[in-house]
C-alpha cells in the first residue's frame, strides 16, 4: 500500500461541512455506546485518572450541551477564564459538578437530546467567526482558532472518550475506515506538524493507514495500532521518540 504524504491530509477544520458530518457520526457512535451501558458499567474506572464511566459520560454531555446551547457555553467559559486565557480543567470541573449526580437514564436522554443541536451550532461557529483566535491556558498553553476547537477538538475528545468507555466496560468499539480513519488521519497531520520530523508511520486496524512525513529523508519507522496511537498521543499510554509528542484532545 502506498503511504500517504501527511502534507496532503486536509484538516477537518478546513471543511466545515465535512467536520459537521464527522461530528454527527461521532455523537451517534458515542450515544450508541452509552445506550449499551448497564448496572456496574457506570462505576467502572477508566483511563482518565479519577474518572469512572459516569464521569466520562457527564463530561461529554457537558461539552455537548455547551455546544448545543450558547448560554451554557458562556457559563462554562466564564468559569474557565484566567486572565486572557481559558483553562481546560475548570471547564471539566464545571461540567462534572452539575451532571455527575444524574441518573444514567437522564445522562443518556440528555445526550441524545443535545447532540443534534451541538452539530448545528458547531457548524455555525466554524464559518467566518472560525478564524478568530483565543488562548488556551494550562495545561495546553496554545493559541487556537475557533474553527480548530469546533471542527476538530470536540470531535477528537468525544472519539477518545468513546474509546475510554469501551475499554472500561467491554462494549465493542465500532471502528470504520471512513469515519474513525478520517479522525486518525487528522490526528496524524496535527502530530506531524507539531514535531516537524521525518517519519514513516504504519497504523494497523480498521482506522489505520500508512503515512510519511518530510519527504526526502528516511524518517523514523513506527508501527502500532491506530487506537493505541491516539491513546499514546493523548497521554493515556506511554510514548517514546516522536510518540512522546502530545496532541490536545
Amino acid at each position: 500500500m502506498t503511504a500517504v504524504d501527511v502534507a496532503s491530509v486536509r484538516l477537518l477544520e478546513a471543511d466545515p461541512d465535512e467536520a459537521a458530518d464527522v461530528a454527527r457520526t461521532e455523537y451517534e457512535r458515542f450515544g450508541a455506546v452509552v445506550d449499551r451501558l448497564a448496572g456496574d458499567d457506570w462505576s467502572r474506572p477508566t483511563d482518565c485518572t479519577g474518572w469512572a464511566v459516569r464521569h466520562v459520560v457527564a463530561h461529554v454531555l457537558g461539552a455537548t450541551e455547551a455546544n448545543a446551547h450558547p448560554v451554557e457555553m458562556v457559563r462554562q467559559l466564564r468559569r474557565a477564564r484566567r486572565g486572557t486565557a481559558f483553562e481546560v480543567d475548570p471547564i471539566s470541573e464545571a461540567q462534572l459538578r452539575t451532571r455527575e449526580h444524574l441518573q444514567p437514564s437522564v445522562l443518556r436522554a440528555r445526550f441524545h437530546q443535545a447532540a443534534p443541536g451541538a452539530v448545528a451550532w458547531r457548524r455555525r461557529w466554524s464559518g467566518p467567526v472560525g478564524r478568530a483566535t483565543f488562548r488556551v491556558g494550562a495545561p495546553i498553553d496554545e493559541v487556537w482558532r475557533v474553527d480548530h476547537l469546533m471542527g476538530t477538538i470536540y470531535t477528537r475528545d468525544t472519539w477518545m472518550h468513546r474509546i475510554d468507555v469501551c475499554r472500561a466496560t467491554g462494549v465493542p468499539l465500532h471502528l470504520t475506515a471512513g469515519h474513525d480513519g478520517r479522525i486518525v488521519a487528522d490526528l496524524v497531520a496535527d502530530w506531524a506538524r507539531r514535531h516537524g520530523r521525518p517519519f514513516r508511520l504504519s497504523l494497523t486496524g480498521p482506522a489505520g493507514g500508512d503515512y510519511t512525513g518530510a519527504q526526502g529523508a528516511p524518517g523514523e519507522p513506527l508501527c502500532l495500532d491506530a487506537v493505541e496511537f491516539g491513546r499514546v498521543l493523548s497521554g493515556r499510554a506511554p510514548g517514546a521518540g516522536l510518540l512522546a509528542t502530545r496532541v490536545p484532545f
